[in-house]
């Protein structure tokens, strides 16, 4: 059987975001909890210098394991939301793992399926990252936007569809 391979062209290669945010997906593919799947990419000089997915501390049961662990948000506007707080989003999990091999992240991208929630926000602000690539935009993000901006951390959201959960 004749083995076909695919010629890579100018117009077929992906750009480097494209890259890094089909890496993002890959990694997420890892998560424990299947509320969300997500994962994140932080690069710096178009090289790869951690990633992370959503799931439980390292030793502790995950959602997939022993289910989710909700809890009750009152939102600005009166409204409650649930969220699962049993697991460590992608983007704390990608800074995590950078710190923990003592790699310096300052100055970097971090790749990530949907923009961050406000506590991953304030992470990403304190660690020097300048620049969030994300796939989607969250339907809690509100206040992520803004610290962002006020930081003038550049905030690029590929897909303008909004990520939405189950039981919100």
């Amino acid at each position: 059987m004749k083995k076909v391979t695919k010629k890579i062209t100018k117009d077929t290669r992906p750009s480097w975001d494209e890259y890094f945010i089909n890496l993002a997906e890959m990694v997420g593919s890892r998560g424990t909890c299947d509320r969300g799947r997500a994962g994140a990419v932080l690069v710096k000089n178009k090289r790869i210098l951690a990633t992370g997915y959503v799931g439980a501390p390292v030793g502790l049961p995950s959602c997939d394991e022993v289910g989710h662990e909700m809890h009750t948000v009152i939102n600005e506007d009166g409204t409650k939301s649930q969220h699962c707080i049993r697991t460590a989003h992608a983007e704390q999990n990608a800074i995590n793992n950078a710190a923990r091999m003592g790699v310096a992240i300052e100055g970097g991208t971090i790749y990530c399926k949907m923009t961050p929630c406000y506590k991953c926000a304030q992470s990403i602000i304190n660690s020097g990252i300048l620049r969030v690539v994300t796939l989607k935009d969250y339907h809690g993000a509100k206040r992520s936007k803004e610290i962002f901006k006020q930081a003038k951390i550049k905030l690029e959201i590929i897909n303008k569809e909004i990520e939405l959960y189950k039981n919100q």
